[in-house]
């Protein structure tokens, strides 16, 4: 993996924390609406559509989503191992184009590019959560379980909002309960990841295929090892051969006191 540098880290980081500028920005528009916008029954759009007061302030809001999560990804792309890693910008881009749409494109607008932007951020968010709990999981466990709890989350309820399952948290809550943990979740990746940057003895932990490959070069390792000995041990046990001394030579071996030995001819 190729080496992240401490301004890198930082400013990925920074741009992922700064995705929760959308809980901000909701809840100032919805206040502006003097109670007419209930969470649980009105989708998060309707606040950026053309007869709500804070129209401009939540569609900028929008577009600025769309840009932080695709420049967290840039920045953060080199520290994510694994094919994880990989398909982590692949699927936080299309998030990102799909929040952009929703911001250029209201619901009282353009309908159709506003759905498609916002099957894009659902789909695309869901997902690129679980591939960003495969991809640092290598560097804390506990971090890598949060995402992907978060990231099944995400896109469990973008099927609910998908199929019209809605009567238990309402559409607006369905809704928001496939949005809300993709800047959560892209929050706590960034800051994890900063974090664990600035620990000295941070070291990342081998994958699972990396100690399945090490291990079997241990026994492989243990197996010549082994091999050698048993050869080395063959050839010390192997008996020499005998050979008969040389006429007029003396019999190095003959022991006169041995009354098993051979008889010794002159």
């Amino acid at each position: 993996m190729a080496p992240v540098t401490p301004s890198r880290y930082r400013w990925g980081a920074i741009a992922w924390l700064l995705t929760l500028q959308f809980f901000v920005v909701e809840t100032i528009a919805q206040l502006q609406t003097d109670g007419a916008h209930s969470r649980a029954e009105d989708v998060i759009s309707e606040l950026g559509a053309a007869t709500s007061p804070a129209q401009l302030l939540m569609n900028t809001s929008f577009a600025v989503q769309g840009l932080l999560i695709g420049a967290g990804a840039l920045l953060l792309r080199p520290a994510l191992a694994g094919l994880g890693g990989r398909l982590v910008p692949a699927f936080l881009a299309a998030a990102a184009v799909g929040v952009v749409l929703i911001g250029l494109f209201p619901l009282d607008g353009q309908e159709d590019l506003h759905q498609a932007g916002a099957g894009l951020y659902f789909v695309g968010g869901g997902l690129g959560l679980l591939a960003l709990a495969y991809a640092v999981r290598p560097r804390s466990e506990t971090l890598g379980t949060v995402l992907a709890l978060l990231g099944l989350l995400s896109t469990a309820m973008t099927v609910f909002v998908a199929l019209g399952i809605t009567s238990y948290l309402g559409e607006g809550g369905t809704e928001r309960a496939a949005a809300y943990p993709i800047p959560i979740g892209l929050a706590l990746a960034g800051a994890g990841l900063w974090w664990l940057s600035r620990r000295p003895d941070a070291e990342e932990r081998p994958s699972r295929r990396a100690l399945r490959a090490q291990e079997r070069a241990e026994r492989a390792e243990r197996a010549r090892e082994r091999d050698a000995a048993l050869e080395a041990a063959a050839g010390r046990t192997e008996p020499r051969p005998r050979t008969e001394p040389a006429d007029g030579e003396p019999d190095d071996d003959f022991d006169p006191e041995d009354p098993w030995a051979r008889v010794r001819r002159d």
